[in-house]
């Protein structure tokens, strides 16, 4: 296993993913968004006409379904059994689905396993995003990184992110429904959001992306030292 790991961690809208694959791009390592991988998982559950909340048969979909993710850190595409998945998993149904998804103890355990091998055959450098890499998928990471920002500016995100211009009524409810995720993903018994005790905090209310690539950059330079 590559010991050039960066595991970046943080609360949904909190740009995990941008910030991932930027410095991914810039570092010239690949990466893994294990978000998607929930997501995927998520849409299977409801191709399948299943409640999202019933564990059991969410796991018996997630140990049943072949997850493919392409770790290039531009333009990465999503299957599922074979089925390109990309857009379809980013859409409103799955992103209210995901959570009660992602808190099955069975699903999580095959994911952990599937992100951990993916980190074992990465070779040259890595960078790993998602909910629980820094204290749970990968607590050994010597680099690890904590996203966070204000609710209110995650909004803003996600709604630029969906290519939407929202008002501001849409983008009150669009905050509650991040601060619902939070608490769901923070409250959860398996894997909750947290902050692992050697993360570095970044608050980004106030960055602008490229700010934010950079110090992580300088922080893996430093730490990895790259040159």
């Amino acid at each position: 296993m590559t010991s050039n790991v960066i595991a970046i961690d943080g609360p949904a809208g909190s740009g995990k993913s941008t910030v991932s694959r930027h410095v991914a791009s810039t570092l010239g390592w690949i990466m893994l968004d294990t978000g998607a991988m929930y997501r995927a998982i998520t849409w299977a559950v409801l191709q399948a006409g299943v409640d999202p909340a019933e564990s059991k048969r969410v796991g018996d979909i997630a140990r049943e379904s072949i997850i493919e993710l392409d770790t290039q850190p531009v333009a990465s595409s999503v299957y599922v059994n074979g089925i390109d998945v990309t857009s379809e998993i980013r859409s409103a149904e799955i992103t209210s689905a995901v959570s009660a998804v992602s808190a099955a103890a069975e699903v999580r355990d095959l994911l952990v396993e599937l992100q951990r091998e993916t980190v074992r055959k990465s070779g040259h450098g890595i960078v790993v995003e998602g909910r629980d890499i820094g204290t749970v998928v990968l607590p050994d990471a010597q680099l690890k990184v904590f996203l966070t920002a204000d609710p209110r500016t995650r909004a803003g995100r996600r709604s630029a992110e969906l290519g939407q211009n929202s008002s501001e009524e849409e983008l009150k409810r669009m905050q509650l429904k991040i601060e619902e995720r939070d608490f769901k993903d923070s409250s959860r018994e398996v894997s909750p959001l947290r902050a692992a005790t050697d993360a570095i905090i970044i608050d980004t209310t106030d960055m602008k992306l490229d700010q934010v690539v950079q110090e992580i950059c300088h922080l893996a330079r430093k730490r990895y030292s790259l040159t």
